[in-house]
């Protein structure tokens, strides 16, 4: 999935199925090797989105402090 199309909602639930599948324990190394490295990249999509919101959160606050 492209990374402009996920939401954080999206993101944060696929996260969970692959901590999930993970925990499991049963996936083979080479799997679980993929799943790590997707669970990175939505973990990126996830700090970068909560950045934008943190971001515009700051600029509504300062806008009313005005």
């Amino acid at each position: 999935m492209e990374e402009k199309a996920l939401t954080f909602e999206t993101a944060i639930g696929q996260l969970a199925e692959i901590v999930k599948k993970m925990e499991q324990g049963e996936t083979p190394l080479d799997e679980s090797l993929q799943l790590f490295e997707q669970g990175v990249h939505l973990t990126k999509v996830c700090n970068d989105l909560l950045d934008g919101a943190q971001q515009k959160v700051e600029v509504l606050m300062k806008q009313e402090q005005e």
